[in-house]
């Protein structure tokens, strides 16, 4: 059963990264907050999985699937007292850095006492303007003492990617060392939609989402880097030569407002991506594919050449922003949402209908890290202007999943 997405206007685009199709731009609201979306996610209903008709199937079909049913316990509050969280790494010893979107500021988090400081500042970071400042956070492979950082975050001209050196033996403080501009040039939101998702994939490749900064057009520009999942050469900035356009960074386009990014068992890439008034969305991100926006929001444009989300949820039941995997699963962290869904998968195909955990227990979420076996560490959100902080928030929770 296919399920009829919304129709945002504008011709039939095909599937292909040279072509631009002609969309018309919807207010984009604040995908963190309401942002006007209440009256039009309550008109909406949700709509079932295009897997729904199979999941009994599937699941007895096939030993490896994840279970329809799962599990998701918080057994431990690993720190508190955050300054609004955003992007979270694991270092080899365990501890933690985290990224303060308004401040700036990196800071490290003791592993075994939870105890915080501060590592070091990014400069140039124009933060407290909406929904930019110090984004995603991501340590090259196989990082060592003195490895390299990479940070996305919204300077006062341009969003951008700058790498640092960390050195734990460094006075609190004084462990970030600039490195080095990565990528320069990235749209910047004045307020809203500056994606800032960032993560290194199984090819040892840099990937970093970016938003359509509240002009819906850009996404369907194959020549502007909004709106896009972009593949970046962590050693030079450039496109890798397997690049879907070996000229481009841009590795899929049609995208409002991507923050999480996770590859499955199978080392399939996903992306949780903001919608605007109707769908938020699970995608299935392959190489050079358009996934429609504005032209669509939720499923409906395949026949026009774009790919259909996975899933998707009315905004009010998620605002995804963030992405893992863990146990055979993907699980999204919702701001708006307040809860913590569940996507069971076979293989790469959805083996059952989402499940969702924690509604309204801990506020708004925002960041996932899997740290291996059955953890997830999951980050609230709660200080960043848009909450209703008490004297513990903003908190790192330690989650066992299955």
């Amino acid at each position: 059963m296919t399920v009829r997405g919304v129709r945002r206007g504008g011709p039939a685009a095909l599937l292909a990264l040279a072509v631009l199709a002609a969309g018309c731009s919807s207010d984009g609201g604040d995908e963190e907050g309401d942002g006007g979306r209440e009256e039009s996610a309550s008109a909406s209903e949700p709509a079932p999985s295009d897997s729904a008709e199979e999941t009994e199937e599937t699941a007895e079909a096939s030993p490896s699937a994840a279970p329809a049913q799962g599990e998701a316990e918080v057994v431990e509050t690993v720190a508190e007292g955050l300054d609004s969280p955003w992007g979270i790494v694991s270092l080899p010893d365990g501890d933690l850095l985290v990224g303060s979107r308004d401040g700036g500021r990196v800071d490290v988090v003791d592993a075994d006492s939870g105890d915080t400081e501060e590592a070091g500042t990014v400069p140039g970071v124009a933060g407290g303007q909406g929904e930019g400042g110090l984004l995603g956070l991501a340590l090259e492979p196989d990082f060592e003492p003195g490895g390299r950082l990479f940070a996305y975050y919204t300077a006062e001209s341009d969003n951008r990617i700058s790498v640092f050196r960390y050195d734990a033996s460094a006075p609190a403080g004084e462990r970030l060392t600039p490195d080095g501009e990565l990528l320069t040039g990235i749209p910047r939101g004045e307020v809203i939609h500056n994606g800032g998702g960032l993560a290194f994939g199984p090819d040892g490749m840099l990937y970093a989402s970016t938003g359509d900064i509240g002009d819906g057009d850009l996404a369907q520009d194959a020549e502007s880097l909004a709106g896009k999942i972009l593949r970046i050469d962590p050693e030079t900035g450039e496109p890798p030569e397997d690049n879907p356009d070996p000229g481009s960074l841009v590795y899929s386009m049609g995208h409002r407002n991507v923050q999480g990014l996770a590859w499955d068992g199978t080392e399939q890439l996903w992306a949780a991506e903001f919608g605007n008034d109707a769908w938020d969305e699970l995608n299935r991100i392959e190489p050079g594919a358009n996934y429609g926006w504005p032209e669509y929001e939720g499923r409906g444009g395949e026949d026009a050449g774009f790919v259909d989300p996975v899933e998707q949820w009315p905004p009010a039941e998620a605002s995804p922003s963030d992405l893992a995997f863990s146990q055979g699963s993907l699980w999204l962290a919702a701001l708006r949402g307040e809860r913590l869904w569940r996507v069971p998968l076979d293989g790469s195909e959805p083996a059952a209908e989402p499940q969702s955990f924690f509604e309204g227990e801990y506020g708004r979420l925002r960041a996932l890290l899997a740290t291996g076996g059955d953890e997830l560490l999951l980050v609230t959100n709660e200080t960043d202007s848009r909450g209703s902080p008490d004297g513990d928030d903003d908190r790192i929770l330690r989650l066992r999943v299955r």
